[in-house]
Order: structure tokens, then sequence, then C-alpha cells
């Protein structure tokens, strides 16, 4: 049996983070560390001191670790960039309630002597003469020090404290990884019980030495049990929080352990799950999908939805399992205007299908207007409470411009932008994937059944758009970088601009039904050309779901991605696989990788592939063997609401 474990995190948002620019706000990001390593760093968001980043990360780890970390940066463009504060959580504080930590946690400042990392070595024997008691402590070696110099190394020496007494050993001189090999013995005066305190520093030619680390054992510990192995250092003890004055960060955590066993003893429960699909969903209570259902909420249903898509994917069944949860779902539901509104298995699964069968379909349809939005970087506003006249005024003999003028160009750019995101996506539907495009005609399908008539004409249109566009288009223009589409968060008024785009989109997906209703009567001026698109919305609808015969949706999970379809690339970090033990930051070379429905493969630069691709053979270019391992900045974590499995090969999905 297996053990494994694993940390969902999510990095929200944060809230009233101070200033640390001369324009009197902040560009902050996150840094996501376990044990003192580095695993995940959030996008960066301009010019805010309450930013939302919204980023998903599953991180794969061992059981034993001790506490996770977050660091709010101020990024800037000239010099370091300045440390706002930080978060710190151990392992007792997440596995504290088993739906783990979801609240606003205030930023602490960060000390230099608490910023500690890596091990020392002890041995340590309590002996009894005729002058009293004396400890011998054997300091060994140490590992993964925290570098204290502009070098990146340290000059540790270790001092052992037993009450009033203390020696210290020798330093040895620019490394992270010191071996001592030092005994040393302190006597300890009768009557008198003190504890053991081994203090790292590391020394400095000129000014205070720098503290890298401490560990402390009680003379209970002494006595009974006296430490011999590898001891993690701690820092000094905790001052008192910043009270909330360094600003807070929302955050969500949870740590899943696992225990796996050998493969076949799974087999009659996956069996018992592909038969549950094959029979009738209507008033299915007692099968295993149906309980599943019914016991599973929450961010449990999230997880739940995701794995069983991958599973089906892999087996080549997820069209009978999507038609399944499709006729509970509709069965169950009697008024069309709520049909797949809540976030059932259902609305859950087919949102994670899509996710994993789409992603690249999504990037050829959204990422060149997307990017027009980011370069061009023009300002859109409809909203007279938002307008801001002085940031739309340009260098010009005219002066400000009106209210009136603002919303006329405005509305121009909009239109433009929305004209090339619909034309984008209603000339799609033959390069939408196969299995996507069957998922839709049998729930197209199910819909006509359950609701037929002239009144309910639209509600099969509805429940398509309801997934197309207002869980995969719509959210992916909002948060383009949590699609994959950006590899940064906008700034605030590119950031406006999407969320204008990103409403329009919704509209044309609700095909008008709610136009003119609610709050939001400011975006009367675009009316006209949402319900001009809604017609062309329609038409690409009854295309999409226009496939000749009835192939099972879902097939073989070979057929989604060709061996020529390029998955996902981008640069990774990569070593040659070590014996046990720590690698330094030397071992790793930063490299362009390429995941493509055939083989893993990387080079130096992005040119080399593409030249490899074409056939040539510019420069060294290797395939990933198996000494080798890879530090995945982005790949190896689940990123965003588009999450870690977005572009990833689907034949693996369910293995």
């Amino acid at each position: 049996m297996a053990k494994s474990g694993s940390l969902s995190i999510r990095v929200v948002e944060g809230r009233a983070l101070p200033a640390k620019d001369v324009s009197g706000s902040s560009d902050p990001y996150c840094l996501v560390k376990v044990d003192d390593e580095v695993v995940a760093r959030t996008a960066t968001i301009w010019r805010s001191l309450s930013p939302f980043w919204g980023e998903e990360y599953t991180v794969h780890l061992p059981l034993d670790f001790h506490h996770l970390a977050f660091y709010v940066l101020d990024e800037d463009t000239v010099g370091h960039d300045d440390t706002i504060g930080k978060i710190s959580l151990s392992k007792e504080a997440i596995t504290a309630d088993p739906r783990g930590i979801d609240s606003w946690i205030n930023l602490s400042r960060v000390d230099p002597d608490e910023e500690v990392q890596g091990e020392v070595y002890l041995a340590v024997k309590l002996l009894e003469d005729a002058r009293g008691r004396c400890l011998r402590c054997h300091v060994r070696q140490a590992r993964d020090l925290a570098p204290r110099d502009i070098s990146g190394t340290s000059d540790p020496f270790a001092r052992v404290s037993w009450g009033n007494h203390s020696l210290e050993t020798s330093t040895i001189k620019k490394t992270r990884f010191p071996h001592w090999d030092e005994v040393l013995e302190l006597q300890e005066a009768p009557g008198t019980t003190s504890p053991l305190r081994v203090e790292l520093w590391d020394w400095d030619m000129v000014g205070k030495n720098d503290f890298l680390g401490m560990v402390e054992f009680t003379p209970q510990t002494l006595q009974q049990k006296p430490p011999n192995g590898w001891f993690r250092l701690l820092p000094f003890p905790k001052s008192e929080d910043s009270g909330g004055s360094l600003g807070a960060l929302r955050l969500k955590v949870r740590l899943t352990e696992d225990r796996v066993l050998p493969s076949q003893h799974y087999q009659p429960l996956m069996d018992l799950l592909l038969e549950s699909v094959q029979g009738p969903a209507e008033e299915d209570t007692t099968s295993p999908l149906a309980v599943l259902e019914e016991l599973a909420s929450g961010d449990c249903r999230q997880d739940l939805a995701t794995k069983l898509v991958k599973l089906f994917l892999g087996r080549g069944l997820s069209g009978p399992f999507l038609d399944y949860l499709t006729r509970r779902e509709v069965a169950r539901t009697n008024d069309p205007n709520t049909l797949f509104r809540s976030n059932s298995l259902a609305s859950k699964s087919m949102e994670q299908f899509m996710k994993l069968v789409g992603m690249r379909y999504l990037h050829e349809v959204l990422r060149p207007v997307i990017s027009r939005v980011f370069e061009e970087k023009k300002y859109m506003e409809l909203d007279p409470c938002k307008m801001d006249l002085n940031r739309s005024r340009r260098i010009s003999f005219k002066g400000t411009p009106t209210e009136e003028q603002v919303r006329e160009t405005s509305l121009g750019l909009l239109t433009g932008y929305l004209g090339s995101i619909v034309d984008a996506i209603v000339s799609s539907a033959g390069r939408c994937p196969l299995a996507l495009r069957l998922a839709f005609k049998q729930l197209q399908r199910c819909v006509e059944k359950r609701f037929p008539g002239v009144e309910h004409q639209d509600v099969k249109y509805l429940a398509t758009s309801g997934f197309l566009f207002l869980r995969f288009f719509a959210p992916a223009i909002l948060t383009p970088k949590l699609f994959d589409l950006r590899d940064q968060h906008a700034d605030p008024q590119t950031s406006r601009s999407l969320l204008l785009l990103a409403k329009a989109v919704q509209s044309i997906g609700n095909l008008g039904q709610q136009l003119g209703q609610g709050k939001e009567l400011w975006l009367t001026p675009l009316h006209p050309f949402l319900m001009q698109s809604i017609s062309r919305v329609r038409d690409f609808l009854d295309q999409l779901v226009d496939v000749d015969g009835d192939e099972e949706a879902g097939g073989p999970a070979c057929t989604l991605v060709q061996p020529s379809t390029i998955v996902r690339e981008g640069f990774l970090l990569k070593r040659k696989e070590e014996p046990a033990g720590l690698a330094t930051r030397f071992a790793f070379k930063k490299r362009y990788f390429r995941l493509s429905g055939k083989d893993l493969s990387y080079s130096k630069t992005p040119e080399w592939q593409a030249e490899i691709a074409g056939g040539l053979q510019p420069g060294p270019s290797s395939r990933a063997g198996p000494r080798e391992g890879l530090w995945c900045r982005g790949w190896g974590l689940r990123g965003g609401s588009g999450s870690a499995e977005n572009g990833h090969h689907p034949s693996a999905a369910g293995t």
C-alpha cells in the first residue's frame, strides 16, 4: 500500500495591503512555499492594494512535510522586490479541521531571524561521573541551510548551550551543507536540570552574525530518549503578528492523505461505476453513481466530478457517463429556466469535460482577440459611475472629452472586440473537438425529449450555451490567466475591459433573455449588437450538434489528441536524477519543453523546438529520459479555474 498526500491550495485575494510604490499603490504577487521550497508563484496584480488572484494549485508532497508559507511581495522593475508580509501554516493547523482552512488571515512581518530552513544531524549522550552530569553532543553535519551571503552560500558554525555553559564548533566557509563531525562536552552543576539548545549561525567578518536556525530538547527528552538523527531547524520563538496592519489574504487550503492500494483492488468498484451508466438514470437511487451524487456536496462534488470524468474519459465511456448524469438532472427539473443552473454533479462533470477536451479549441478561438485587448490597452467604459474622463484624455487642443464622447468611443471599441469574438465563435463549429460536439448533441436530444413544444424551443439552445458560453467562454474572457490564455493577470484598466466583454458574451449565451433587466441599464447601448449576434449563435449551435452518425461521445481516449498536436509547451527547470539527497540550485537547467500527442521533448530555446518540428536539426534537443527529473513551475501544479488538467493529454486522465 502506497501513501501519498496532496495540498489543495487556492490563493483567492488580498485586502488592505500597504503601498510600497511612490504612486501610492503596489504590484503584489504571492510565493507559495512548502518547507521553505517554492512550489508556486501567482501572477502579479498591477497597481492594486486589494488584488484578486483566484489561482488554484494541487501540490503532491510527502506526508512528513512540516509547514506551508505564503509570502506577499511587491514586484519592482528596478532593484529587488519588496517583501510585504507572510502567512505560515503548520501541518497541524491545516489538518485541525477535516474541511481544511477557508478564511481571511492577517499577514505577519517577515523577520530575517525567522526565515530558516534545513536540518542538522546530532547524536547526544547524557553521562554521569563524579563531577556530576556531562552532556556529550556530537554535531555531525547540516544540510540545506539558508543562504545568508551575497555569494548564495553561508559560513556556518554551531553553538551548543546547556545550562550556563556553551561551546562552538569551527566555522565551515562558503557552504550550505557543512560537515563538522565534532564532539562537544558540557558539564552541568549538581542539582540542576536544563534544556539543550543547538543554534546554527552564519559567521560574518563585519557586523553581527546571521541566525540560521535552532533546535531545542527538554530535560525529559534528554533523559528518556537522547536525540540521535536529523532534526529540522526552527526559528526563534515567534513574535506577535502585525494586527492586520500589513493586510490579509483569503486562503483555501486542504490536505488530502491517500492510501493507494494495488490497482486490482479497485477493479470491483470500477466495474460497478461503469455498469451504473448503462442502466436507467431517471429513477436510479441505488447505483454507486447515484449514491455518490447524493453524498457529495460543495468542494467535494467538484473533486468527485473531476475524478469521475478522468476515469470515464480514460475508458472511452465519457459519453454514456455524461448522458447518464444529464438524464438524471433533466428528469428532476420541472422549470426549464433552472436547468443546469445549480452546481450539480452533472453541471460540474460537463464543465470539467469541456476543460479536459476543449482547452486547445478555446485557445484557438479566443487567444487572438484576448491578445489584442491586452496589447492595445484601449480605455472602454459605459458605466457613468465608473467613467474616468481624464484617463481617456489625449494630448490635443480639444481638452477633456465629454461623458457622451467617452461612451460613444467605448461603444465602438466594445462592439469591435465583440464582433471579433462572435465571428471567431460562430465560425468554429468545425474545429470543436468531436467528443465535445457529440456530448452537446446528446444533451440537446435529452432536453428536447423532456421539454417538447414550441414554447420550449429555446431550452435546448440555452442548455448548450449555458455550458459553452456561461461556463467556458465568458470565464476565460474574464480571467484569461486562469485558462492559460495569458501568462499574467490583466492590469486594472484591461481587467475592466475584459469584464465588459465577458458580461456581453454572457448576455449572448443567455440568448438575450435578461436584457434590460437588473441594475446594469448602462449596458443598453450594446443591446442592438447583442440581439443581432443571438441569431448567429443559434445557427452556430445547430451546426455544432450537426454530427453525422451516432458515435459515442468521448470514444477511445487516444483519438482525442492526434500525435502531431502540441498539447502544452513552455519553460521548465530540469535536472538529472541523483542519489538521495538535496540538489543544489546549480543543478537545475532551464529548458523549453513541448508535450505533443506523441511524446515529450525539450531544447534550449523555443526556436530550436519549432525547427525540430519542421524537420531541421539546428542544435541540441532531447526526449525526456527516465533518469531525469522535472521541477515543473506551472505544469506540475493545478492552476486556476482552468485547473491543472488544462490541456493535459486525456489518454493519461483515467489511468
